[in-house]
């Protein structure tokens, strides 16, 4: 019986085995059913798949150039290696630095301490986890239950432990290696990174080229740097770019990248560069690189990159040079003759009235540093800095007198001095009855005087108060802002200044300053759009430095086809009859070319026929000296507009020199470098008249 019963349990386990083995079996098939048929195609793909990373690779920026075709910033073009992140892990990005170490040398003084302690926990992992306990790291999981938190923690206890000794153990190839690691880390996922551009020897080029298979994200390339055919002319308004380790400002950051920037690109920091970023970045290179599963690599470019958009400046450069030569022999002129301790700059706008072109804009500046005097570019000055003008102004408190019927042409007034309450105010000399066409010859404040009285319906009598009021002020300054005094020219840089107006609205004479240019300030560049707008018969012009944007071309200094091409803008139109604004021409012409006038002695036989208008104002000294002196100190500004030929003008002058003398003798500054950039302007036109002949 015994016998019998374990025959029969030996089948039954046996079948239950079977069953159980046929259930796992079915399981199985099903299971393996539901794979191919749900995830079959999903798994195919992951076995033949490709990595698919794109890259975009920076090109060069536009050239800019002059009115006559010269190359001013170019691009000069240097070897350069540069590695891209496509999210590998630091061990295999040290092992690259490495392997890359073999093939170039790298400057090491940008590694630091902290880059050394980093690179001493990676290549002794074991020692750096013996640096902080068993212990002390149980009460920081206790105290820190996030492992990021955690693992921060304890390594900082490694870092602080790390002594002098063991980073000595760190060798000078160790060091390169680092260098490059650094770079290697530093830069953005999928975007390439400069690692060296400095110096990298064709050897190098030749050695990391043979051997990118073993180099994976590093790559030889050909970066650039901005070169200026011209040197420091006309340095401060060309602008300057970024560098590759700079990449885009902090402060344009999400601007940048919110219109397709990569954080290391390098864009225009001011002025022109910074002006014109959209047309001089260009068309970045696409490249598509695919891994298969076994590794092998193929490239494919997507879209061809492309240097950006030349622009092409209304400046001429030879003229430029000629007339940033004469301001820095005549200041250095001025200071000599004068003896003043504060004259140290100036100015030179050169316009052409009929089309808002700036020809020239030029400007100088005296620095004295460890007892040694150097002469520093300051072009920008004449749109970033305002100064009291002085008379130039006064051809705009004429025609705001015809304006508001205070006077007409041919008012003759008495000049003599004028008295409110016990302030007198007077012209340089008395000139008795005079008309506005001698009042502007001879520079006559009196005249103007009397002008805004009437312009304000104030009722003047000698000695007594007079009572005007803030409206006053905003009807005089209103006047102005029409010829483009007192508000931005629209000039095509940024930064751009309006100048300063004073509060005093309450006080008569004030009023009174305003009109002869003395209590105001006005920058060079509005100077010259004044007067530009006074020889042009009354269209306030939209100064302009870029005269056409251009495509680039691949054959060297040639000038691509036209893209763009800035058009004269008219701001306005003055609010002034035609017969007016040629009255005041009349006046001008006769400051430069009547014996009376004031610019007579400079300007005077000319065959260009230039009309003018000088000034000098009476002003405070606001300049890097003022802190060395405890009460204001007087000085006196000197400036002048002109225009030629008075006939049919093509070139409008604005000149400005600040702080010109104190105390001293008048040098004449404004009056010499205005005499000598017209000259020079001309003589330049025939030169080039009969080269062309």
């Amino acid at each position: 019986m015994g016998n019998k019963k374990k025959k029969r349990t030996l089948p039954i386990r046996l079948n239950l085995i079977f069953f159980a083995v046929f259930l796992l079996f079915s399981a199985l098939i099903l299971r393996l059913g539901f794979v191919q048929i749900v995830y079959g195609d999903e798994y195919k793909r992951k076995l033949e798949r490709t990595e698919d990373v794109t890259v975009d690779t920076s090109v060069p920026r536009g050239k800019i150039y002059d009115s006559t075709g010269k190359v001013i910033v170019d691009n000069s073009a240097k070897n350069a290696i540069t590695y891209t992140n496509t999210g590998v892990k630091s061990d295999e990005m040290l092992k690259t630095a490495e392997t890359l170490a073999k093939y170039i040398t790298k400057d090491t003084k940008k590694v630091t301490e902290r880059d050394k302690q980093d690179y001493w926990i990676m290549k002794h992992p074991d020692e750096a986890e013996a640096l902080v306990t068993d212990k002390e790291k149980t009460a920081l999981a206790e105290k820190y239950t996030d492992s990021d938190e955690y693992n921060s923690e304890v390594y900082k206890l490694q870092l602080d432990r790390i002594t002098e000794d063991e980073l000595k153990s760190i060798s000078k190839d160790d060091l390169e290696v680092l260098a490059i690691y650094r770079e290697f880390a530093s830069g953005y996922k999928m975007t390439p990174h400069i690692v060296k551009n400095n110096d990298v020897t064709d050897k190098e080029m030749a050695v990391v080229s043979e051997n990118l298979t073993s180099l994976k994200g590093v790559d030889t390339t050909t970066d650039w740097d901005r070169s200026y055919a011209f040197g420091n002319t006309l340095r401060s308004v060309l602008g300057s770019v970024s560098s590759s380790e700079e990449g885009l400002p902090a402060e344009s950051l999400s601007y940048y990248l919110s219109k397709g920037y990569s954080r290391n690109d390098r864009v225009g920091k001011s002025y022109l560069e910074l002006e014109y970023e959209d047309v001089l970045k260009g068309q970045k290179e696409k490249v598509r690189t695919q891994t298969d599963s076994d590794g092998k690599e193929t490239t494919e470019v997507i879209t061809e990159g492309k240097r950006g958009n030349d622009l092409v400046l209304a400046i001429d450069m030879e003229l430029q040079q000629k007339v940033e030569d004469i301001i820095e022999k005549q200041l250095k002129a001025a200071k000599q003759m004068s003896g003043t301790k504060f004259l140290d700059r100036a100015y030179v706008v050169l316009m052409n009235p009929n089309t808002g072109d700036v020809l020239t804009m030029a400007g100088k500046r005296l620095v004295t540093q460890n007892g040694k005097t150097e002469v520093q570019d300051d072009a920008l000055g004449n749109l970033t800095t305002s100064y009291n003008v002085g008379s130039v102004v006064k051809g705009a408190t004429v025609l705001t007198g015809y304006k508001y019927g205070a006077i007409s042409p041919g008012t003759v007034i008495n000049d003599t001095p004028v008295m409110i309450g016990d302030t007198r105010k007077k012209s340089w000399t008395d000139m008795g009855p005079i008309n506005d066409l001698t009042a502007l010859m001879r520079s006559s404040n009196v005249y103007m005087f009397q002008t805004v009285m009437k312009i304000a319906g104030a009722h003047y009598v000698y000695g007594q108060p007079l009572s005007v009021d803030a409206e006053d002020f905003t009807k005089m300054r209103n006047a102005y802002a029409q010829y483009g005094l007192g508000i931005r020219t629209g000039i095509d840089l940024p930064n751009e200044q309006t100048g300063f107006k004073g509060t005093e609205t309450n006080v008569p004479g004030k009023l009174l300053d305003i009109a002869i240019g003395q209590y105001d300030t006005y920058t060079n560049m509005q100077l010259a759009q004044y007067i530009s707008t006074i020889a042009n018969g009354g269209n306030r012009m939209e100064p302009h430095i870029v005269k056409e944007i251009r495509s680039p071309v691949s054959e060297e200094g040639e000038l691509g086809a036209i893209v763009d091409s800035i058009e004269p803008k008219v701001l306005n139109t003055v609010d002034a009859k035609s017969e007016w604004i040629e009255r005041v021409q009349t006046g001008f012409k006769m400051v430069a070319q009547s014996p009376k006038g004031t610019a007579y002695t400079y300007l005077s036989g000319k065959s260009y026929s230039p009309s003018a208008k000088t000034g000098t104002a009476e002003a405070f000294y606001d300049g890097p000296q003022k802190s060395n002196y405890k009460t204001l100190q007087e000085v006196m500004n000197l400036s002048l507009v002109s225009y030629a030929p008075s006939d049919n003008p093509e070139v409008a002058m604005a000149v400005l020199v600040p702080w010109a003398y104190n105390g001293s003798v008048d040098n004449k500054a404004n009056l010499k470098i205005g005499e000598q950039v017209l000259d020079a302007y001309f003589d330049l036109k025939k030169e080039r008249q009969k080269d062309e002949k």
